[in-house]
């Protein structure tokens, strides 16, 4: 049995969180039609408030990958071993369309082929997490996402995320933006709302370990 170095708590080997506060139970597990590949910011692998490793570890068949700059492959959806073809996936980026004026030299996205949502099993979203301006640094730095169409996510709910301040009532945690990018995509009503759900407990739980801490 290995033990955390003098001063570290233990960590739970699944979530990476403390033992004291560890999320799994928050787990809510479920089979997206739609591939996940989330795009983690190295500032945020230790973020309590964070909710993507609790997305990832309830998505059947996710993949999250720390990072600014990432393999072309990764981002290509071509293993190792293969030669670098058109991904068998059709790559969709769920990033909002920002005017010019916004997109810090990052040329406009194509437009989403006409026939690219009628099975959400041939779909691969991937998802920025980290804050509004290192997600667009790491929109920046990976030019083959410049090129990919992107999901623009309609009629959003109020945030239930009340861990952090946002500037409007619908921008969303990566958790709440993935569940609504993929009820969108695949149709599907109320097949994520057990993961909102759970979400709910893990705001709460990181709320009351704030009151605790002062």
């Amino acid at each position: 049995m290995t033990h955390p170095p003098p001063g570290k708590r233990p960590s739970c080997t699944r979530c990476l969180r403390p033992q004291s506060t560890c999320i799994c139970h928050w787990i809510a597990p479920v089979a997206p039609l739609v591939e996940v590949l989330v795009l983690q910011h190295p500032l945020e692998v230790d973020n309590a408030k964070g909710s993507a490793r609790l997305l990832h570890l309830s998505l059947h068949g996710s993949r999250m990958v720390t990072g600014e700059v990432f393999d072309g492959r990764l981002l290509l959806g071509v293993a190792d071993d293969e030669p670098v073809l058109p991904s068998p996936k059709y790559n969709i980026l769920l990033y909002p369309d920002k005017p010019p004026e916004y997109a810090q030299g990052v040329p406009p996205p194509p437009a989403m082929a006409p026939d690219a949502l009628t099975d959400p099993s041939q779909l691969r979203l991937i998802v920025l997490d980290g804050t509004w301006r290192k997600s667009r640094k790491m929109l920046y730095l990976n030019p083959l996402l410049h090129h990919m169409p992107r999901l623009s996510l309609q009629g959003l709910p109020e945030s239930r995320y009340r861990i952090r301040k946002a500037r409007h009532s619908d921008h969303l945690s990566t958790l709440e933006a993935t569940c609504a990018a993929l009820a969108q995509l695949e149709d599907a009503g109320e097949k994520f709302q057990p993961l909102l759900e759970a979400f709910d407990g893990f705001v709460a739980q990181q709320l009351a370990c704030r009151t605790d801490y002062g």
